[in-house]
């Protein structure tokens, strides 16, 4: 998946996840991203929407190509969704801050949507050996364009992530909210 799946999809689950926990006092849809903020920070549950790949595909195609020469390799895994996530743990119980939830929530939905039981190896590492699931970097951009004009499996949740995305802009913009949710995750 790319960018717009991986953060749209992300928000639309967690914001409809929201609104549907708060179901007394909304009275739509639109309400549902304020809902959602009040439990954590949405600029941090993008981000970690994004995280595995932030990690993952500079340190495998560029940084160590020789060593790990994956896009997916110890971002993508179980290993460090629990290490994220103890951690995010330990900062919400101590400062009572969400920002490190928000972040391993995210980047739980970036391994489901990449569907990473796919490649137990990566998942599992490093039980099941230190060697990671082998993926092509070769021509990586190219395949990137191909999966976007000829497999649905990568296009149709571009779009749907994408018509979400935008859907929360316009929202945003309609209220005159964008910049505040910039700058301090105000949305309501």
């Amino acid at each position: 998946m790319l960018l717009f799946a991986h953060v749209g999809i992300t928000f639309g689950a967690a914001a409809a996840a929201a609104g549907i926990a708060r179901r007394r006092g909304l009275s739509s849809v639109m309400d549902w991203p304020a809902a959602l903020a009040r439990y954590l920070d949405i600029r941090w549950l993008m981000a970690g929407s994004l995280l595995p790949d932030i990690i993952d595909k500079p340190l495998g195609q560029y940084l160590l190509p020789d060593l790990i020469g994956t896009g997916r390799a110890y971002a993508h895994t179980l290993l460090f969704l629990i290490v994220l996530s103890a951690a995010a743990w330990l900062v919400q119980r101590r400062s009572g801050r969400t920002w490190p939830t928000a972040l391993a929530l995210g980047t739980l939905t970036h391994l489901v949507l990449d569907q990473m039981w796919r490649a137990p190896q990566t998942l599992f590492w490093p039980l099941l050996g230190l060697k990671l699931e082998p993926t092509t970097t070769e021509n990586w951009f190219g395949g990137l364009w191909e999966g976007l004009l000829h497999r649905p499996a990568v296009f149709v949740p571009e779009i749907i992530g994408f018509l979400v995305l935008a859907w929360f802009g316009l929202l945003l913009l309609k209220r005159r909210r964008f910049w505040a949710f910039l700058r301090r995750d105000a949305v309501a």
